[in-house]
Order: structure tokens, then C-alpha cells, then sequence
């Protein structure tokens, strides 16, 4: 709450100069303009503050056995963004109240924070930004207002999918934009994420080089959204990952699909490091890969009402076992389905209220089960609840 306040007192502190409730920093010169003055305030028709939320009963299962419920908020991301110089200077900030606020020790931000940079479109074709962004990863399951997701496929779900640096940005003439960004890796540093690796040792600059193509084909009928990252984590240590994501928009039927495949020298998704007990290896799994499906319909069969199908698949593979005699390098599969029912009772509030069942079924090879004593597992979750980006401003 109090972020809250301290946010909206920034927006529209500087309206009326007379309201100050402090006195301005001694390294402000004398007579200096705000961003916004009295006889600018129309400025503010250019910033947006919305309040993402995703509000539900939850109801959870494990193995077909009823375990508890408890009233949540799943999501609650405040967003201000807009433009603070006509059509020219940009700003986006958003930070999550379902996430402990702890500084991180590389950028040096908290980890609640989504997004805090500003950019400038240098023309109609090209922009530039600097700060903490969203690495622009690629697919359609990533790139959905977080708010929409009931649960993401393991990757966008363990992935550190907000970092600091910079990106450079062109759109075409038709309908094609490219991006690319050079971030740092990670928010921590080497020996906060990892245990111990023998023999390796972080690189001196471990960063993330993203570059994506979003495309747009027959007025929006196709549309695409492909990626290529590749990250230094360690010296001789790098992970590479290709996202593709397709839709199909055939008015009242949407359809979205994702390939990802994600090739670590280090594991830096930690899924693999997760499973394999101490016991068994003490060290950050080594040569891991993760590859996934992701598919969703979606069907508006009203105006005011929507079904949706996701189906989502997760293998696992571990290539980089120091015991030489274990030939079988796949871990584990995991699979999802969530179907959903939304129903939007105002035309002109985005607020909808949703009924949804998340359930995952984790089936590991029989290698993983004689050796590292892992056993298949199933999961499941009834929700009920709103979910709204709420614009105040």
C-alpha cells in the first residue's frame, strides 16, 4: 500500500506546485521545470496507471486427493507507463506485489520490479530503450499479460525473464518488427544462484543477447513471434534458446502455438539441479535441456463469453551425468491442461470472471526412478475468481 501512495504521489505531485509536501533536493537547480506543470497537465492523457490483478478462490489437489483452498491474489502488478515527450520519450514501470521486494545484488533493483526504463523513438521505424525490461524471449505464452496465465509451462515459469540493459528496436513498413537486446544474465550473482561447480567459474560479463522477429501476415490472419538468446553464464558456459510462436486469429477462434527448446551448459533453469538429490550429486546439473509444447484454443461462442484449452508438454533431459554408465539421458515429462470458462459482464471494462482447472501429471523414465529415486506425481487446482487490468488513469 504504501508503494501504492508513494506511486500515485509522484503522477501528480508536480500538478499543483503550490501542494508540495516536501521540499525540493538540494541537487535541483534553481527554477527548474517539472515534467509536468500546471499548464501542462494534459500531458497525463499519455500515461496509463493500471492495477493487473488476478484474484481466485483456490482449491488444490495432489495425486487425485484434496489438499486445501485459500482465498488469494495470484496476480497484482501496478503498471504506469506512457510517453512524457510528445510522441518522442517513453517510460514503462511496473512492479509486482506478489513478489518479496529484495534488492538484487547485480542491477542493483528489486526483484518485485517487472519493468522501470526509458526509451525514445528515434523515428516512425526506430527506438531505443535502457533499464529493466522484459527479455523479449519469444511466443505467445510469454508474451500474454502474466495476469492471463492460470500456469506457465516450466521454462517461462523458472526462467529470470526480467533484466537490465538495453534494446534496439525496428518496425517495417509491413507490419514486421525486429528487436534486439543485450541484458545482463542474470539479477544475482554466480555464487548466489549456483552451488559449487567444480572447474567453473562466472564469466566477466555474463549477459543475455535476444534478438526476435514479430510478424504479421494477412491484415493479423498469421502472425508470428520468433526468438534466438543466447547467454554467457560461466567461462566456456553458455545457454542458448529458440522460442517459436504461431497464431492463427480466425476472429472467434484464436489458436496459439510454442516451440521452445532450451540447451544449458549450466543449468540455469534449474528444473534438472531440482530433481537430482544432493546425495546423488551436490553440484548445478551440468549439459541439460528442455523442450516444450505449448498449444491453446481459444473460443469466443458469445460476445461475452470465452472457452479456452491449453495443453502444454515439458521434457527434461540431463546429458551431463558424471557417472558415465547411465546411458539414458531423459528425466522427466511433464504434462499440463488447463480449460477455462470467462465471462465479461461490462462492454466497457475489461474485468472478467473465470472458472479454470490446472492440472499437471509429471511421469519420469525409469531411469530417474531406479537411480535418483523420483516417483510420478500428478497435481491439480480449481479456480474461481476476476481477473482485470483496471486503468485508473
Amino acid at each position: 500500500m504504501k508503494k501504492f501512495i508513494f506511486l500515485c504521489v509522484l503522477i501528480f505531485i508536480s500538478i499543483d506546485v503550490n501542494a508540495q509536501l516536501h521540499k525540493q533536493s538540494d541537487t535541483l537547480k534553481f527554477g527548474s521545470k517539472p515534467i509536468i506543470s500546471v499548464d501542462k497537465a494534459n500531458i497525463l492523457e499519455n500515461v496509463d496507471v493500471i492495477a493487473n490483478m488476478q484474484y481466485a478462490n483456490n482449491n488444490d489437489f495432489q495425486d487425485g486427493k484434496y489438499t486445501s483452498s485459500n482465498f488469494a491474489m495470484n496476480q497484482f502488478r501496478l503498471e504506469v507507463k506512457g510517453m512524457v515527450l510528445d510522441s518522442t520519450v517513453f517510460f514503462r514501470f511496473r512492479d509486482r506485489y506478489t513478489r518479496t521486494p529484495t534488492v538484487q545484488s547485480v542491477d542493483n533493483v528489486d526483484h518485485s520490479v517487472d519493468m522501470a526504463f526509458v526509451g525514445i523513438n528515434l523515428s516512425n521505424s526506430f527506438s531505443i530503450a535502457f533499464g529493466k525490461m522484459c527479455a523479449d524471449y519469444g511466443g505467445y505464452e510469454f508474451d500474454a499479460n502474466p495476469i492471463d496465465i492460470y500456469q506457465y509451462n516450466d521454462i517461462v515459469e523458472e526462467a529470470d525473464n526480467f533484466l537490465t540493459g538495453a534494446q534496439f528496436t525496428w518496425n517495417t513498413h509491413n507490419n514486421q518488427q525486429f528487436t534486439f537486446q543485450v541484458l545482463n544474465a542474470r539479477t544475482k550473482t554466480f555464487s548466489e544462484l549456483y552451488n559449487s561447480v567444480p572447474d567453473v567459474n562466472s564469466t566477466k560479463f555474463p549477459a543475455a543477447f535476444v534478438g526476435n522477429w514479430r510478424g504479421s501476415f494477412a491484415d493479423g490472419l498469421f502472425s508470428t513471434f520468433w526468438s534466438y538468446s543466447f547467454i554467457t553464464e560461466a567461462s566456456e558456459k553458455q545457454v542458448q534458446y529458440i522460442a517459436l510462436g504461431n497464431q492463427l486469429n480466425l476472429k472467434k477462434v484464436l489458436i496459439q502455438y510454442d516451440f521452445k527448446y532450451m540447451k544449458d551448459d549450466l543449468d540455469r533453469l534449474g528444473v534438472i539441479t531440482s530433481l537430482i538429490p544432493e546425495s546423488y550429486s551436490p553440484y548445478t546439473a551440468l549439459k541439460t535441456s528442455y523442450v516444450e509444447h505449448w498449444l491453446r484454443v481459444q473460443y469466443n461462442f458469445s460476445p461475452q463469453w470465452n472457452f479456452s484449452l491449453i495443453g502444454m508438454v515439458s521434457d527434461s533431459y540431463w546429458k551431463g551425468n558424471p557417472d558415465e554408465t547411465v546411458s539414458n539421458d531423459h528425466i522427466r515429462t511433464a504434462w499440463g491442461v488447463i480449460p477455462s470458462l470467462e465471462f465479461y459482464p461490462f462492454k466497457k471494462l475489461n474485468l472478467k470472471f473465470f472458472a479454470s482447472y490446472v492440472g499437471r501429471d509429471y511421469n519420469y523414465s525409469n531411469t530417474a526412478k531406479s537411480i535418483y529415486d523420483l516417483e510420478d506425481s500428478t497435481t491439480g487446482k480449481v479456480m474461481l475468481g476476476f481477473i482485470a487490468p483496471l486503468k485508473f488513469l
